[in-house]
């Protein structure tokens, strides 16, 4: 019998795995109705006075998603106004839930992305991961690589689905 011969390590393939490139870090919702009058009405004043006794240092270096779960009526300035007070702490404030977070963390993380090094590859783009790797952020890839690279695919080495390939 021959030498058993591990076709995927020496196939021309080049995979590109999101999840490699996930920022550790918490993860935390800020939920308006907590600073609400019957979680439902905002009082400004009463609202103010809440955000500036509240602990604010829980969110050091925390991703952090500004969201309000119930179906209060928020002006845009209140989101302002508690961002005024997140920026200090966290590494990133967005508005909207956790996978608006995770989206946005992303856009960043690929737009600063050197495509060079897959020009003319063939590349899969690993499919599952155990971390939250939102649906945009592989659009956002593909975006970004689909002028550079030969021929795309997704899933796993051992069974791919093809989306791309230029002649």
């Amino acid at each position: 019998m021959g030498e058993i011969v591990n076709r995927v390590a020496k196939s021309p393939l080049v995979t590109i795995d999101l999840e490699d490139y996930y920022p550790e870090g918490r993860r935390m919702v800020f939920d308006l109705k907590d600073f609400l009058y019957e979680e439902l009405i905002l009082k400004e004043k009463d609202f103010r006075e809440s955000l500036k006794n509240h602990d604010w240092s829980q969110y050091q270096d925390a991703y952090v998603a500004m969201d309000c779960s119930t179906d209060a009526i928020i002006p845009s300035w209140a989101f302002l106004l508690v961002a005024t007070y997140l920026q200090p702490y966290a590494k990133k404030i967005v508005k909207g839930n956790l996978v608006n977070l995770e989206t946005s963390v992303y856009q960043e993380i690929i737009q600063n992305l050197d495509v060079s090094q897959w020009e003319g590859k063939k590349i899969i783009v690993k499919g599952c991961s155990r971390k939250p790797v939102p649906d945009a952020a592989y659009i956002q890839l593909i975006e970004k690589i689909q002028p550079e690279i030969q021929s795309l695919m997704y899933g796993e080495a051992c069974s791919t689905v093809p989306l791309l390939k230029k002649k």
